[in-house]
């Protein structure tokens, strides 16, 4: 595998809440590489939409900041670059798609007009020429009668379709990386697996590298080759998509892989998260000790690093595995 395309290293992000800071992020690294889908896991509030959010220096002046660490961006640090640098960037070379489109596109504009505009501001297209690669851009994402949906608004067109407008419109200036924050939430069974696979062989074909943002296990597993778990700001446990979900090492992990449904089998809930995710304030101990059945008093007392794992030999994916935790679960199990 070649050098990343996207390296985030110990990345801190806080908000402030009244007098409080908060760490939405707090700590997180990856890397992601080209034709590469990396997924970040975990509950509402644990910071996933604040790790994409900082990568496109998004973050409200007035609610939070990047306090420290380092995002790497085809091998330029982002905290460097001016806001006018970095808007050449967002829609060109980083694309984001979100999970609600009809928060996202302008609801008084054709679908064309929209993606002309991205195509006008970064790429200098204009008339004819803007049109036929607006058309292009609908095609590649599979969008049939690209001529018709050209000349349509968002309310006119399905979940599905508003969706995959929202990719061609991502992906209309050829970026490096694209960002998809539950890019398939809303949808049904069948359209999300359409775009799961649209999204698959975008990555594949175009060389795409892909930050997938999800809670959802099973996207995961359809989609990405490495999985990042996060909770509570905090990466526990990360490594080759299917290693992670066939043997968990981190509690959480396997407490996620429990709380998916099973046909024929009785589903055990996950335990309801404290307020707010348990933000960071200053506390001592691993933060998910409270919901954990394994967890010991030193648990409550430091945190454990994020450590790497020694594999075996024939390991089938390449990629480190790491888990944040003092008895992962093949110790706990007695493994060796």
């Amino acid at each position: 595998m070649g050098r990343p395309i996207l390296q985030i290293r110990d990345l801190v992000t806080e908000f402030t809440t009244g007098e409080e800071k908060l760490r939405a992020v707090d700590g997180l690294s990856l890397d992601v590489t080209s034709g590469e889908v990396v997924g970040l896991v975990g509950e509402s509030g644990c910071g996933k939409s604040a790790t994409a959010l900082s990568v496109l220096r998004l973050i409200p002046p007035d609610q939070g900041r990047i306090a420290s660490g380092e995002i790497i961006f085809e091998g330029i640090g982002l905290s460097r670059l001016s806001e006018k640098q970095m808007r050449g960037l967002r829609g060109n070379r980083i694309g984001m798609v979100f999970q609600e489109p009809m928060t996202s596109l302008n609801p008084v504009l054709t679908i064309g007009d929209q993606i002309v505009e991205v195509l006008r501001l970064h790429r200098g297209l204009r008339g004819a020429e803007a049109k036929r690669a607006a058309l292009e851009a609908l095609a590649r994402v599979r969008i049939a009668s690209p001529e018709q949906r050209l000349l349509a608004y968002p309310h006119q067109l399905s979940g599905g379709m508003r969706q995959r407008a929202m990719l061609a419109m991502a992906l209309a200036c050829e970026p490096a990386l694209l960002i998809a924050d539950e890019p398939t939430t809303a949808l049904d069974v069948t359209v999300q697996a359409e775009i799961l696979a649209l999204l698959g062989s975008l990555s594949e074909s175009l060389k795409l590298a892909v930050l997938l943002i999800t809670h959802d296990l099973t996207v995961v597993s359809r989609l990405a080759a490495q999985v990042v778990i996060v909770y509570a700001g905090q990466v526990v446990e990360q490594g080759p998509t299917a290693e992670v979900l066939a043997a968990p090492l981190h509690p959480y992990t396997a407490a996620l892989l429990r709380a998916l449904p099973k046909a024929g089998a009785r589903q055990t809930p996950l335990d309801a998260l404290p307020p707010a995710a348990r933000p960071v304030r200053d506390e001592a101990g691993c933060r998910f000790a409270p919901r954990c059945s394994i967890a010991q008093e030193k648990c409550n007392a430091s945190l454990p690093d994020l450590l790497d794992v020694e594999r075996q030999a024939d390991a089938a994916e390449a990629g480190v595995r790491r888990v944040r935790c003092f008895t992962p679960l093949f110790v706990a199990e007695g493994g060796d």
